[in-house]
């Protein structure tokens, strides 16, 4: 091997590096181009405490929820089922039965729910041979199908004896005048990101996702590692649950309509590939609150949910091709 061969890798990783700061960088521009509208468009509720505080709790349920879901795709899957088992988990860590058992009662159903769902997914796509499409679509319908049947199209509202836990919600709960919600999903992201970035168990997502024969043959049990991660989706489906109940006291059938979307859609503007084997926490958490920005944004201005769900839809698509793009100039780097 001749010294440009050998350091060959070298530059590439080094180029993958400054690829991915530089989207992290456009992100955070985005973010500020938002802001810059915001001031000029609502400049007497835009630029206030109270709303950097909304965006960031609402951020918060669907950034856990981010997180899961760029552990999937990262490992080459995706997980269609995520808002559904939000809905599930809080009907049923709802329901009269659970709270009896006070708020551990209703914070253990709801994980165990979560997880419980993405064991099933993780089991059926590694070992049923599943495709991750349809197990998951699969796990969507019968999720949401239990949840109405749970509840029987009521809402479920939490009673007094577990008020304590309502009331993480409020202001009086603030540690440090940052919301209960918003601690929990920078807590969720720190240990995601150290997860992925500092272990074993994240380097092995990696390369399954970029090449899983190769990964099999290097020695990576991948059917037991791919049921993991849709258990790790599943875990954070549960946790943000957890939190939607704290927000909105009650559980319902209704609860976590097209999570998945917003998930998804976070993840790719984040950076990560849908193919798999390439992506960041970081990116994703970005695309997290782009998002969420955008929507209170539109919400100031009066806009409609119709003409919000047509901007991500184009944002999408957006990001996919600036992702192609981006990985054909990589290859092309690569090449050459």
């Amino acid at each position: 091997m001749n010294a440009e061969q050998a350091v060959a890798p070298e530059r590439t990783r080094g180029f993958s590096v400054r690829l991915r700061e530089a989207r992290n960088l456009g992100l955070v521009g985005v973010l500020a181009v938002l802001v810059l509208i915001g001031a000029l468009t609502e400049p007497g509720q835009f630029l206030t405490t109270g709303t950097l505080v909304l965006v960031l709790t609402q951020a918060s349920v669907i950034g856990v929820i981010t997180v899961g879901m760029t552990f999937v795709i990262i490992g080459g899957g995706i997980d269609l089922s995520v808002g559904a088992v939000v809905a599930l988990a809080t009907v049923w860590a709802t329901t009269r039965s659970t709270q009896a058992f006070g708020i551990t009662g209703i914070v253990f159903t709801a994980v165990a729910v979560g997880v419980g769902c993405g064991l099933v997914s993780g089991l059926l796509i590694a070992y049923g041979r599943l495709v991750a499409f349809i197990g998951t679509l699969a796990m969507l319908a019968s999720a949401r199908g239990l949840a109405i049947q749970l509840s029987q199209g009521r809402t479920q509202t939490v009673t007094a004896k577990n008020q304590a836990l309502v009331d993480l919600g409020y202001q009086d709960s603030y540690v440090l005048g940052i919301p209960p919600l918003v601690l929990i999903f920078a807590a969720v992201a720190i240990v995601g990101w150290l997860v992925l970035n500092r272990t074993t168990f994240g380097r092995r997502t990696y390369a399954i996702g970029g090449n899983l024969e190769a990964a099999r043959l290097a020695g990576i049990n991948v059917k037991l590692h791919t049921c993991l991660l849709y258990v790790l989706s599943g875990l954070c489906c549960g946790i943000a649950s957890v939190m939607l109940i704290i927000l909105t006291s009650s559980g319902t059938s209704g609860n976590g309509n097209l999570y998945e979307l917003d998930a998804i859609a976070a993840v790719i503007i984040g950076g990560t590939l849908l193919t798999g084997g390439r992506g960041t926490l970081v990116g994703s958490v970005l695309g997290v609150l782009v998002f969420t920005t955008i929507s209170v944004l539109f919400t100031l201005n009066n806009l409609p949910t119709a003409v919000q769900q047509l901007a991500k839809g184009v944002i999408i698509v957006l990001a996919v091709l600036v992702q192609r793009r981006a990985s054909l100039y990589s290859s092309e780097r690569t090449s050459s």
